[in-house]
């Protein structure tokens, strides 16, 4: 009765107040004689009239701006996609779709539609928005700078940072001498434009040089703290070398830039003596929280605003402002962790690929449309390459580092990325820079932030030791080597149970190392460290319980799995250990049948996974692993399927054809090395007809007798599975359980699927 009362009740409100509008426009349709209003009689059908509204609505400039950021975003995220697979920094991907949506490729060859997606008219929405990226960034470079590193920064350090500053700033006057006549625009004097030029050499990206040395796992090494520390006071001294140059071109002389400069000293002392203790005694407020409240994201954005204006006021640029406002965060690891999780998305991938493209629109690579002009562009290359890579470099090797380290010290130096672009933008804005020298330097950022990867590779290829590697397979192959891979760190602690299963009694025949890899784009310079201690915190933690030794290795990566291939392969490992979580067959077939009841997942991802063409890891930073690592390693592959896994003392071992026999291998470790019993089921009636099998039975059974039963049953009692501690299957005989929706799974313990190569 009540659903009826409330259905009567709506078509009732409807019908009253629908009339009484009816009823309001007709009249009010009256009133419009009085007001002497022309009804609207347009020639043409209504389908012209749509197409004419339609036509504006595209033009309108909201929605031109949307479209322009969705095309931005996605060609950004798409070339930023491939760089990534050929081990470039993402950033390459998305300056090089700057340039391809600019007048250099779809301008040229398309231009009907890139005058309709990008007309000029339409350019300082877009530049606005992506100097608000740029703030945001730069806050996110001023924040990820460690400061207390910088404090405590070597002298060889100091000497490379300084001595990779001075020496390409020189060759960068040295060549505005020769490049002045030809390329500065009229009226620019020579100073302007040879400080700009020497400032654009100058500049060391410190992101993409921070990522790129975590991605390659020097971060722990001694060069890689040099290279950090050179890399952080290199940036702070550059900018404000840049903010000094930006003051001169501006007032026209060094002479009349006096005064700017002394306002610009005043705003970093007032910044740093002021405002940075006070920003310290807000953050203590949050101390030992995980989230920030909203006043005091307001205070700290509020901040970074002020201090933006403030220096674009003073004529030394806003970005300085914002850079300067990063760096006087609190020092609270885990305060600026949360704080660039709240920035760094809208920063990162809305507003800053719309930069990528604005400076895209303004590079007219065209214009460079003779032999002439690009070797001009090689020799601005050279001139560039020869500063900083050479000068760190040589600089580094006259401190005492040998010349491996030293010239991956000047490739990672070399590396120009974001930054120089935000330097380049600058100076066009200003009118120091002419297209012609605009669109060189462009190509020379992309060029030696492009080279570092093929640098790094080609420094370790000649230096590398055949010797120490030969011995190094020598002493690998002496040693049952096991790999575990985890996510999580209880994960990590589960596999350490399980590997110290197979290797307890092995002694100094052993070798037992946990790795995690986590994705580079969660991982900011300043918290490496505390973000590697707690992911092996449970590992180092269980590894002193067992009394047992494990090496720790962990990396960060843009991809995951080529780079566990990479490692399984080349590290002479026996077995690879790997988790296959709950949360990959929660809801599914088998989750229903193990009493998860989550979200469910198509069954088919189950059988998929088993197959090779599925997630292992669902939700987790290996969303895109899959087991399509089965077909790239050359190793073994156990993947646990955890149930409250403890000890493998009770194990049972399905053989449901010859090809399972080598799951007895792996039984016998485990006897040998954790006295477990194991249970061997002849579910095919096999092993008893096959003299191989049965001398291997044997020959443990003389070793260690009474831990070996063999069962030729074909059914097993339903608590059976309940009460083991283990199962070890085949991988193809796990596929055959799915596909047979066997009602072993609703029993099954915790499981340990191996695949041989």
């Amino acid at each position: 009765m009540g659903k009826y009362k409330n259905l009567i009740f709506y078509i009732t409100t409807i019908a009253v107040f629908s009339a009484l509008m009816y009823y309001f426009i007709i009249e009010g349709q009256t009133l419009e004689v009085k007001e002497n209003i022309v009804a609207n009689t347009s020639s043409g059908s209504t389908w012209d009239n749509f197409l004419e509204s339609f036509k504006t609505n595209l033009h309108h400039p909201l929605a031109l701006l949307l479209a322009q950021i969705v095309t931005i975003i996605m060609t950004a995220r798409l070339f930023g996609w491939i760089c990534m697979k050929i081990k470039q920094p993402t950033v390459i991907g998305e300056m090089i779709a700057g340039i391809v949506l600019g007048p250099s490729l779809v301008g040229m060859y398309f231009p009907e539609f890139s005058a309709f997606l990008f007309p000029k008219e339409s350019l300082g929405n877009l530049q606005f928005l992506s100097q608000i990226g740029l703030i945001l960034f730069m806050y996110i470079v001023g924040m990820e700078l460690d400061l207390s590193v910088l404090r405590k920064k070597a002298h060889d350090a100091v000497v490379i940072s300084h001595a990779s500053i001075i020496i390409p700033f020189a060759l960068g006057i040295g060549l505005s001498y020769f490049v002045y006549q030809e390329f500065a625009p009229d009226g620019i004097q020579f100073t302007s434009f040879a400080l700009f030029i020497a400032i654009s050499m100058s500049i060391t990206a410190f992101p993409v040089l921070a990522r790129i040395v975590q991605e390659r796992n020097l971060q722990k090494t001694k060069l890689g703290t040099i290279v950090i520390t050179c890399a952080a006071a290199d940036d702070i001294t550059a900018w404000c070398i840049l903010a000094a140059v930006i003051a001169i071109v501006k007032a026209g002389s060094f002479a009349s830039s006096i005064y700017v400069i002394i306002m610009a000293v005043a705003y970093v002392f007032l910044m740093i003596k002021i405002v940075r203790p006070f920003l310290k005694r807000v953050g203590d407020l949050q101390a030992g929280k995980n989230t920030i409240s909203k006043p005091m994201v307001a205070i700290f954005f509020l901040t970074l605003i002020l201090s933006a204006y403030a220096t674009e006021v003073i004529g030394i640029h806003a970005l300085f402002g914002a850079f300067m406002a990063g760096a006087i965060m609190p020092e609270n690891t885990k305060f600026r962790t949360l704080f660039i999780d709240k920035v760094e998305d809208v920063a990162l991938v809305l507003l800053l690929p719309l930069f990528f493209v604005f400076t895209g629109l303004r590079t007219q690579i065209g214009l460079l449309n003779d032999s002439h002009l690009w070797m001009t562009a090689g020799f601005i290359i050279l001139t560039a390459v020869l500063g900083k890579f050479a000068g760190s470099a040589l600089t580094a090797r006259f401190v005492g580092i040998n010349w491996k380290e030293s010239l991956t010290i000047g490739a990672l130096m070399n590396t120009r990325g974001l930054m120089e672009l935000i330097v380049l933008n600058i100076g066009y804005d200003l009118g120091v820079l002419s297209p012609e020298i605009f669109a060189m330097l462009v190509i020379m950022a992309l060029f030696t932030t492009f080279m570092t990867g093929p640098a790094l590779d080609f420094i370790n290829f000649i230096f590398k030791s055949k010797k120490n590697q030969d011995e190094s397979i020598q002493d690998n192959d002496s040693k049952y080597r096991v790999l575990l891979s985890f996510d999580k760190p209880e994960s990590g602690s589960t596999l350490l149970k399980l590997a110290h299963n197979f290797t307890h009694k092995m002694n100094g025949n052993k070798s037992i190392t946990a790795m995690n890899i986590a994705p580079v784009d969660e991982m900011h310079a300043y918290d490496i460290n505390e973000y590697e201690e707690s992911q092996f915190q449970n590992v180092i933690e269980t590894s002193q319980d067992l009394n047992l030794e494990v090496t720790t290795l962990f990396k960060a990566s843009t991809d995951i799995e080529s780079d566990l291939t990479s490692i399984t392969n080349k590290g002479h490992y026996d077995l690879l250990l790997i988790m296959l979580g709950k949360s990959m067959y929660e809801g599914s077939l088998l989750g229903r049948l193990l009493g998860f009841t989550t979200k469910i997942i198509n069954p088919e991802k189950l059988l998929n996974t088993v197959k090779g063409k599925g997630n292992i890891f669902n939700n987790s930073p290996f969303d895109d692993f899959t087991l399509q690592i089965l077909d790239k390693t050359n190793i073994p592959v156990g993947i646990l399927v955890e149930k409250d896994f403890k000890a493998a003392d009770k194990v049972f071992v399905p053989i449901f054809n010859l090809s399972d026999f080598y799951l007895l291998e792996y039984a016998k470790r485990l006897i040998n090395n954790n006295n477990s019993q194991i249970i061997i089921l002849d579910a095919a009636g096999q092993i008893r007809n096959n003299i191989e099998v049965k001398e291997l039975i044997r020959s443990i059974e003389q070793v260690a007798p009474n831990h070996i039963t063999l069962y030729n049953e074909k059914k097993i009692e339903k608590d059976f599975l309940g009460s083991q501690d283990l199962m070890l299957i085949s991988s193809k005989s796990w596929k055959n359980l799915i596909d047979t929706k066997s009602l072993w799974l609703s029993d099954i313990p915790s499981t340990l699927i191996i695949s041989n190569p």
